[in-house]
C-alpha cells in the first residue's frame, strides 16, 4: 500500500503531542493547511530532512500553515532526536504498536511528506526526500503570507540531494 496519493482526502486524526496535549488535524486545519511530516528517528533520510522542515518552520513570518512532525516512535525518544536536530516545531506521537495513524496515510516509507489543504484534500503527498517537493511547500507557504519573495531554503554552497528514497 502506498501513501495516500494527492488527490485524496486526508484522515482525521487526534494525537498526543510531546507535551501531553491531544492535537487533531481538524482542529490544526481551521487555522489553514496542514503539512505533516511523518518520521521514525533511525531513519537517515529523516534526519536528513528535519533540519529543512525545521527551516521551513522557522521560516514563516505568521504561522498561517501548520507544520506538525508525526513520530513513530516513543515519547522518551522522540524527544532525544527532537533536542539532536534542533526541532522547534509541533511533534505529535503515533502509537509505537499500532500506528493508527501512519497506516491511515498508506505510509510505507519515512519520511512521507504531505501538504494538506485547508478544507481537507491532500496537494503534496512525498515520500523520501524530494527537493522538488520540500521547495514547493516553502514556495506555496510564502505564496500564502503574501511574501515579496520565497526565504532561501538552502544554504550556499550546501551540497542538497535532489532525491533520497526513504
Amino acid at each position: 500500500m502506498a501513501a495516500l496519493a494527492a488527490g485524496a482526502q486526508a484522515p482525521d486524526f487526534t494525537l498526543p503531542a510531546m507535551d501531553s496535549s491531544q492535537q487533531s488535524l481538524n482542529d490544526l486545519l481551521e487555522r489553514g493547511p496542514v503539512v505533516a511530516f511523518f518520521f521514525k528517528i533511525s531513519c537517515p533520510v529523516c534526519q536528513y530532512a528535519a533540519p529543512f522542515i525545521e527551516r521551513i518552520y522557522k521560516a514563516q513570518p505568521d504561522k498561517h500553515v501548520s507544520i506538525v512532525g508525526i513520530s513513530q516512535n516513543n515519547q522518551k525518544d522522540t524527544a532525544r532526536f527532537i533536542k539532536e536536530y534542533g526541532l522547534t516545531f509541533p511533534v505529535l506521537l503515533d502509537d509505537t504498536e499500532s500506528f493508527p495513524v501512519s497506516n491511515a496515510y498508506g505510509l510505507t516509507h519515512v519520511p512521507t511528506i504531505f501538504w494538506i489543504a485547508q478544507n481537507g484534500p491532500i496537494e503534496i503527498s512525498s515520500v523520501g526526500w524530494s527537493r522538488r517537493d520540500v521547495e514547493d511547500i516553502n514556495r506555496r507557504i510564502a505564496d500564502l503570507a503574501n511574501a515579496p519573495s520565497v526565504s532561501p531554503l538552502f544554504q550556499p554552497g550546501e551540497q542538497v540531494a535532489d532525491f533520497r528514497a526513504g
